[in-house]
């Protein structure tokens, strides 16, 4: 099966290279460093590092924490993160600056990855949630890199997926892969799969181990004294395509009620950002965008965010925020962010990427989610109009993200046996 795999991933590549060159249209970033996509990066150090990989800007986020474990605990080793993403890439340098090494993760061809391998010399990989290459783990296990995937998870939608090529990813999760899952139910699909059971535990998400950046409640204070002094907010974050104008329909059922409102729109890609404020002109809303250093005034109906590193400061910012991925089927993104900056957090029902968190806090109180436009209306002004409501929102979403905390030092009872000649602990307690 992995020889089929091979031969596909090589007659695919054309194609990939003509995606990334579309997408790059659109956003040059994914034009720059091309060669670290085929394995050639430079050889800066003969010494091992530990490597870490997170796709994107979420799973970047939700690293941080682990990362910033492994430069306190070994600062003797390098620390080499990739991304897919060049949001991902610019998210890491936001983060940890020159402490870390970024690279792009090249393709799952066997060239690329050997050439990787050869020029990285990880001592130990560490891939963030769920991230299934064939190649890269067969790489991992030839070479006897010890591989952990970290808060790993498989959503119901995808096992099936998976189950058709059972033989691929048995084989490639049979090389002595550790696999720290988000919730039992998580691994148990992986045992499904061919994982062994022995080296599969259940260590929580490290999503809910996230430290606010110092100063970003101030901050968002701050801008919201700036910018909407005496007007109730809303933000609308992570934003995709379609799912805009649900938001839009959504906000002028809520202006005919509340007219002061200010929407803060941040669309989820930023070479997305000009067709986005192509749609407010359509719509004829008066909007101020981030990039143009200007600030909103009572006449602005929408602020902007045309930039990227900001979301959190400006979800401090809020009185109720809606995140996106949700009223379209993307499946959601982070809905810890807002709820720990005490913001009433609403949501769509397409969540199946953040299945487990979503669940509890839905559960507890601490998040509304709606189907529509019409109930998003409805939701938002409900909350507007009842300070009380929000703040047991809040208060119900905090005592979950304290109550879950600790899965970082879990997965460092499997990571420090590796890493130091400490004994191994059982990592599921």
């Amino acid at each position: 099966m992995r020889f089929l795999y091979v031969l596909l991933s090589y007659l695919l590549t054309p194609f990939v290279l003509g995606f990334l060159l579309w997408r790059g249209l659109r956003n040059r970033a994914y034009l720059e460093r091309l060669p670290e996509r085929f394995g050639f990066v430079d050889k800066v150090d003969v010494e091992p590092c530990v490597w870490v990989h997170a796709v994107s800007v979420g799973e970047v986020q939700a690293a941080s924490a682990l990362i910033r474990r492994l430069l306190a605990d070994y600062p003797e080793l390098r620390v080499t993160v990739t991304t897919t993403t060049p949001t991902g890439a610019r998210r890491a340098a936001d983060l940890f600056g020159s402490r870390v090494r970024h690279l792009y993760l090249p393709y799952d061809l066997p060239g690329a990855v050997e050439r990787f391998f050869d020029r990285v010399v990880p001592q130990v990989a560490i891939i963030i949630e769920t991230e299934l290459w064939p190649n890269l783990y067969n790489e991992c296990g030839r070479r006897g890199v010890p591989l952990i995937l970290a808060s790993a998870r498989i959503s119901p939608l995808s096992v099936g997926k998976y189950r058709r090529f059972v033989s691929l990813f048995r084989e490639a999760l049979s090389h002595g892969i550790v696999i720290g899952a988000q919730s039992e139910a998580d691994a148990e699909r992986f045992r499904s799969l061919g994982a062994n059971p022995a080296r599969t535990f259940t260590t929580g998400n490290i999503k809910f181990d996230f430290e606010l950046p110092q100063g970003t409640r101030e901050k968002g204070l701050e801008l919201r004294r700036t910018h909407a002094a005496q007007r109730p907010v809303m933000i609308a974050a992570s934003t995709h395509e379609n799912e805009e104008a649900i938001v839009l329909d959504a906000f002028a059922k809520i202006r005919e009620r509340n007219r002061d409102l200010l929407l803060v729109l941040v669309p989820r890609h930023p070479e997305r950002f000009r067709a986005v404020g192509q749609l407010l002109d359509e719509r004829g809303l008066s909007y101020v965008t981030r990039t143009s250093n200007e600030n909103c005034t009572a006449q602005t109906a929408v602020w902007l965010i045309d930039t990227l590193g900001e979301l959190q400061a400006i979800y401090g910012a809020a009185d109720v925020a809606f995140v996106g991925g949700s009223l379209v089927p993307v499946g959601g993104h982070n809905l810890l962010e807002p709820a720990a900056l005490g913001v009433a957090v609403v949501t769509g029902e397409h969540l199946y990427n953040t299945e487990d968190i979503a669940e509890m806090l839905v559960d507890c109180g601490g998040v509304s989610v709606v189907s529509d436009a019409q109930a998003l209306a409805d939701e938002v002004v409900r909350l507007l109009a009842d300070k009380d409501a929000r703040l047991s929102m809040s208060r119900a979403a905090e005592q979950i993200i304290e109550t879950n905390r600790g899965a970082v030092d879990r997965l460092f009872r499997l990571i420090d046996p590796i890493l130091s000649p400490m004994p191994a602990n059982d990592a599921s307690g």
